[in-house]
């Protein structure tokens, strides 16, 4: 283990993957600042540029937008009151308080520090827990594997705002969406409606771009309160000063990297969910309880220090055991998966180079953000001025290219356009899309281990569901099954 360690530190220490990771660090701070462009966005929208890339430098890349524009929301949710990603909503509630009087420094520099340690935190999480549980994989087999993707259906759906059965309802169209073009067995081709381009199935990285890109531009185009919102300048302080105020929190700081690193290995949870329960730890611990609400550091603090440590948590379930943590992480492994490489145990043996030197560099992206994010906050009141008319037709631009990059192929802009219609659908109907994204991504997997399943049963249906209630295993994922889908039903309620 610690032999691949080094080798993947090695390959981190690369001058492309390091200038690649601050690339990525760079581009994921101006888009989670900009309200509108979310982290799930920028993922899908540059994962085109990762194709020509070793795998290692791509993820890199992805890794470093992935940290980056998790923070780059507080920049907004604190001079703007416009939380720039959905997980610094909370951020909002004593970040622009204290802005407004006149502390934007403060702020921004406690959000700074306290995200670049959650980040580190949950890196490290990463690196030492995700090992040993890739070794659990071993235990696996294909009945195992097509109950987890059915697992990670089923938790993301569970997790829905507004109406589990909606969540499920996406979830499904998923897999429907997955099994269109060529069976993996049989070669019989399902659904295309004798269009050659839809052969190999509806190419995953275009319907992301399709259904994370174009709802948001609507969004942007018809949302006026931010034109209409005011700009608190931010000047800079004494970033040493701020660091000595963060440390006699660090208390305070520890508690909000473990709740968000566990929430983050929760498959489903998410950044939102990790800075609420942060930010009601904050506030039951301090003796002013008052100051929430108006103006508490210990509010900004514990938010923003939980949703990165997030981050790192939510990769360990998706290179362990193939689940996505969440939308980003299930874009993730489109991305391995577009690579060849499968998560698991073999991932870690076999390509070392690249989940190592992957995971070493998140370090780097968690350190490279603190200084792109204090100078980007120092230009934040021009970029938070882009008008949607400039920033609109840019992200259209660069969804029409990453789509028609990838194979070159006119008909995949047109599904691109589908997609996109069918995430504003969504969106209007208030209907989640993240289910249906892993649908989609961990369709391809069920279906592929639910034939093998029954294969290797003799092709007897009785075989089959025989060994799904008795092997351990799997009995462990359907009652996991059925909680995720219960606790769901219960919050409703």
């Amino acid at each position: 283990m610690f032999n691949n360690m080094l080798v993947g530190l090695q390959a981190a220490f690369q001058l492309n993957l390091l200038l690649m990771t601050f690339a990525g660090v760079v581009a994921g701070v101006i888009i989670g600042c900009l309200p509108g462009l979310t982290s799930v966005m920028g993922v899908a929208l540059l994962i085109p540029l990762t194709f020509g890339m070793e795998p290692e430098v791509g993820l890199a890349m992805l890794g470093g937008i992935y940290c980056a524009s998790t923070y780059g929301g507080a920049i907004s949710a604190i001079l703007l009151n416009i939380p720039g990603t959905p997980s610094a909503c909370v951020t909002t509630i004593d970040g622009h308080p204290l802005a407004l009087q006149g502390k934007s420094a403060q702020a921004i520099s406690m959000a700074t520090l306290g995200s670049c340690i959650g980040g580190i935190f949950s890196t490290l999480a990463l690196l030492f827990l995700a090992p040993p549980l890739a070794k659990v994989s071993l235990l696996f087999s294909a009945q195992e594997y097509f109950l987890l993707a059915m697992l990670g259906i089923t938790i993301i759906a569970s997790f829905s705002e507004e109406n589990v059965i909606k969540g499920l309802i996406a979830g499904c169209f998923g897999l429907l969406m997955s099994v269109v073009g060529m069976h993996p067995l049989t070669g019989f081709m399902r659904f295309t409606a004798g269009q050659a381009f839809l052969y190999d199935g509806v190419p995953l990285v275009v319907a992301l771009i399709g259904f994370f890109s174009l709802p948001e531009v609507v969004t942007m185009i018809s949302d006026t309160s931010r034109n209409n919102a005011k700009i608190i300048n931010y000047t800079g302080g004494n970033i040493l000063k701020y660091a000595k105020d963060l440390a006699s929190h660090w208390l305070l700081v520890l508690k909000c990297s473990i709740i968000g690193t566990i929430i983050g290995i929760i498959p489903g949870a998410g950044t939102d969910i990790a800075a609420f329960m942060a930010y009601n730890e904050a506030r039951r611990q301090s003796k002013e309880q008052e100051l929430f609400g108006k103006g508490a550091i210990e509010g900004v603090i514990s938010s923003e220090t939980a949703n990165n440590a997030v981050v790192g948590g939510s990769l360990v379930p998706l290179l362990t055991l193939g689940i996505p943590g969440n939308a980003v992480s299930a874009i993730f492994l489109g991305a391995l998966l577009i690579q060849g490489l499968k998560p698991g145990f073999e991932l870690f043996s076999n390509s070392p180079e690249v989940v190592y030197g992957f995971i070493f560099s998140m370090f780097a992206a968690n350190l490279l953000f603190v200084p792109v994010g204090f100078t980007v906050a120092r230009f934040s009141a021009k970029l938070l001025k882009t008008p949607p008319a400039v920033l609109a037709p840019t992200i259209v631009v660069f969804a029409v290219i990453g789509s028609y990059a990838i194979r070159n192929n006119i008909e995949d802009l047109w599904l691109m356009l589908a997609m996109g219609v069918i995430g504003c659908m969504m969106q209007f109907f208030k209907v989640p899309i993240a289910p249906m994204v892993l649908g989609l991504v961990l369709g391809s997997m069920a279906e592929g281990e639910l034939a093998r399943s029954y294969a290797l049963s003799g092709e007897s249906i009785y075989v089959l569901l025989k060994q799904f209630i008795t092997r351990p295993i799997c009995i462990i994922l359907l009652l996991s099954c059925a909680y995720s889908i219960w606790h769901g039903l219960k919050q409703r309620h």
